[in-house]
């Protein structure tokens, strides 16, 4: 069976010239999106190990001011959160909720000064073509920090050549879904999956849908973070 990026990127392509351009960024309002209530209590922080499941691909990404950087500089050196998403999902279980989530995992982390400095979250999009460096800038808005106790990119590519090797490397698949009377734009369907990334650049946990609870990916990251510590010379 023939596998590799080109001809992801190939796919991808067509799916991304199919969409349009930045008209997708006009003004809308997003759909509210709320993470599911947890019906479980979950393994205290430093209890459970979390293995490793494969190493983050590198690339080329742009940053807010499109500027050219490599994957690996938002992925390593903290324990990083990476969502992969495009700005205008209106989907409520898709790209709205991994915001949501993480918007609520960033204040539980901002009140834990043990976690100060020690993590970062990244959003990446998988439509360069509409989710521009100014398109990301937008969405991101005030959440956007590239410093601090908490940092929080907005990533995009400068194609599709450049996107697909890092979404095949991550098992991330994309299509396109065709627009109706009402929904004249196309929207893309995709598994969510958000990455939990060690400072080493090592994916830890992959998060879906279903398991997107900010007390347990709170407590992951503590985990990683006691990890990180009990390897530190003394």
């Amino acid at each position: 069976m023939t596998s590799g990026w080109g001809v992801v990127a190939a796919a991808l392509a067509a799916v991304l010239l199919q969409v349009g351009p930045a008209a997708a960024h006009r003004a809308e309002s997003r759909p509210v999106a709320v993470p599911p209530v947890m019906e479980f209590t979950p393994p205290a922080a430093g209890s459970y190990q979390l293995p490793a499941i494969q190493a983050v691909p590198d690339g080329n990404v742009l940053d807010e001011d499109g500027r050219r950087h490599r994957l690996s500089e938002y992925t390593r050196g903290r324990v990083t959160l990476l969502a992969l998403i495009y700005t205008y999902c209106t989907d409520p279980l898709g790209c709205p909720l991994a915001q949501a989530t993480s918007l609520t995992l960033s204040e539980r982390i901002r009140a834990d000064q043990r976690l100060h400095e020690r993590a970062r979250f990244v959003s990446l999009s998988f439509d360069p073509v509409n989710d521009t460096p100014a398109a990301m800038r937008a969405y991101g808005g005030r959440n956007r920090r590239r410093s601090g106790p908490l940092p929080w990119h907005f990533l995009t590519t400068r194609s599709v050549e450049e996107l697909a090797p890092i979404l095949d490397g991550l098992g991330q698949e994309v299509e396109l879904v065709a627009g109706g009377p009402r929904q004249p734009r196309r929207t893309f369907s995709h598994m969510l999956k958000l990455f939990l990334v060690d400072r080493d650049g090592r994916v830890r946990e992959i998060y879906s849908t279903a398991f997107l609870h900010p007390e347990a990916m709170l407590n992951d990251i503590r985990t990683l973070v006691m990890e990180e510590d009990s390897r530190a010379p003394r």
